[in-house]
């Protein structure tokens, strides 16, 4: 019984002091089980597009529960990921 879950965490931006949010997905076999293949999905500031990949030393990282997220209609984790990234690499967001 596979699951798969989305990691969330949010920091301040070192150019703007806005909001990041970054993104990781991982599964796990059971409920009791470690987590395997972790894959992080990419960071972005909401406010200035910043693509700030971790904290300064010393800046408070906030971490949201881990929370279940099942693949929709079959489709596999590592096209939700890659789907994911090309949303918020998008050019436009540059």
């Amino acid at each position: 019984m596979k699951k798969n879950y989305l990691h969330l965490s949010v920091y301040r931006c070192d150019k703007c002091q806005g909001p990041v949010v970054a993104g990781s997905v991982a599964t796990r076999e059971t409920e009791i089980s470690r987590e395997t293949e972790k894959r992080e999905v990419g960071a972005i500031c909401l406010s200035c597009g910043n693509r700030q990949s971790s904290a300064d030393d010393g800046v408070p990282v906030r971490h949201l529960l881990p929370m279940d997220w099942p693949p929709a209609g079959g489709v596999q984790t590592n096209k939700l990921v890659a789907d994911f990234a090309a949303a918020i690499n998008r050019p436009e967001l540059h």
